[in-house]
């Protein structure tokens, strides 16, 4: 059946080259300062049989379907003494961020339930901004899938409900490669089909801004490297799987296996170098799959479409997506909970799904319904179980500049790989100060 062309998937990463360009300074003065909003009266031990409205804060709701309003409409409608508001922001990610801020800092309450993008939610842990979900707030997430409830988690606590996620997919010419690889070196192996047809074997988002974060961590991870400890601080990102990540990127780049202008590609460059035929491999977004299999795509019917490939087998996808947290300050906590409960229900999942979000309920990858809608569930839900969160850690912004700006000049060949890694490892160590 036709594909309708899915162009606002939420991927949490659309605006996330506004996110990366958070100074530093700010992120020193907000998440780093001595004082902590636990200490005394704690707000987090405040409100908690409060019921009463409430307000639901996120980003533009640009689904085709409107899912967020869905949502609300569905709680609204069995619930007339606990309506919920649906608060806009804007699509910028740096705006929607600072609006969030601005609210916590000042312990505002009208901001009763937030949507964090993944990286954040430690970051607001750590502040003291939501509500742990533990003891009497503890939500049952047995139905969800555990990395999506890993990105919600911080210090081994949980702080939100994953609310939507994402994972990264590999596109593959099916008329010219019949069979996808399963590993990195399964997919460089058949890289002189690619230049034997004169066009690009591989290609991800290799332009520096947060895209390169999430190619370099998931080649990273891949390999068995990693970023930050238990503790969202201590840096672990110097060790031999690391290089061995990076020097594949690297290495591909060096040869032209990635072709040079693909250090040039984010997300819509990417994606139409493939819907142009001039890629054989690409790694990118489920977003793609309406653009590369609408009627302006050169290889409409010419494409298929798998989990990232690893070192041995199904690789490690960077998630996406939002969790929902309820704000410290709230004044109407009981409701909240079990507004967030509502979102993690196989009803309000449903819905979120249905309109093209990825959902955290493992049972909608497995719905006829869905997937003839959208053919590429069965391979995103493989890739979003064997996923890895960005870094968890309270000062991601600074993180996510250390590994970009060192992959960056690793791909230029400014400097080694070695260096480069070594560059990340000290970039992680001063980002908290």
């Amino acid at each position: 059946m036709a594909v309708k062309k899915v162009s606002s998937l939420r991927t949490s990463l659309v605006p996330k080259a506004a996110l990366a360009a958070v100074s530093v300074a700010l992120l020193t003065a907000t998440f780093t300062s001595a004082c902590s909003s636990d200490s005394g009266g704690s707000p987090t031990s405040q409100n908690l049989t409060g019921r009463g409205p409430i307000t639901y804060v996120e980003g533009k709701d640009t689904t085709e379907t409107g899912a967020v309003k869905q949502l609300i409409e569905r709680w609204n409608a069995s619930h007339p003494d606990e309506q919920v508001t649906f608060k806009e922001q804007s699509n910028d990610a740096s705006q929607q961020f600072d609006d969030l801020v601005e609210h916590m800092r000042s312990k505002q309450s009208d901001y009763d339930v937030v949507a964090l993008d993944v990286p954040w939610t430690a970051q607001f842990a750590a502040k003291g901004w939501i509500q742990p979900l533990k003891d009497s707030f503890a939500i049952d997430t047995s139905a969800l899938l555990s990395p999506p409830v890993a990105s919600a988690t911080y210090n081994n606590t949980l702080y939100a409900a994953p609310r939507n996620t994402n994972g990264g997919l590999l596109f593959y010419r099916k008329d010219l490669v019949p069979n996808p690889p399963k590993t990195w070196k399964e997919l460089l192996d058949q890289c002189p089909i690619a230049k034997e047809q004169n066009i690009g074997c591989y290609a991800g988002q290799f332009a520096p801004y947060e895209g390169l974060t999430v190619n370099t961590a998931e080649v990273i991870n891949a390999y068995g490297g990693s970023f930050v400890g238990a503790d969202g601080k201590t840096p672990t990102v110097n060790s031999a799987q690391s290089r061995a990540g990076l020097k594949v990127l690297v290495d591909a780049y060096k040869n032209g296996d990635i072709p040079p202008e693909a250090i040039t590609f984010k997300e819509p460059e990417s994606s139409n170098a493939f819907a142009q035929g001039k890629l054989m491999f690409l790694r990118s977004w489920p977003s793609t799959y309406g653009d590369v299999g609408g009627d302006a795509s050169s290889v409409k019917d010419k494409f298929g479409v798998a989990p990232l490939p690893g070192e041995n087998g199904v690789g490690a996808s960077t998630l996406g997506g939002y969790n929902a947290a309820i704000s410290a300050y709230s004044k109407n906590k009981a409701t909240a909970l079990d507004f967030l409960r509502f979102l993690i229900s196989e009803d309000a999942q449903h819905i979120v799904a249905s309109g093209a979000l990825p959902s955290v309920r493992a049972s909608m990858y497995d719905d006829p319904a869905l997937i003839a809608k959208m053919p590429y569930l069965p391979a995103l839900k493989e890739s979003i179980s064997s996923a890895v969160p960005r870094p968890v850690t309270p000062f991601y912004p600074a993180v996510s500049k250390a590994i970009q700006d060192n992959a960056y000049a690793a791909l230029k060949q400014t400097k080694t790989i070695d260096d480069a890694i070594i560059g990340m490892q000290k970039g992680i160590e001063t980002a908290g100060s």
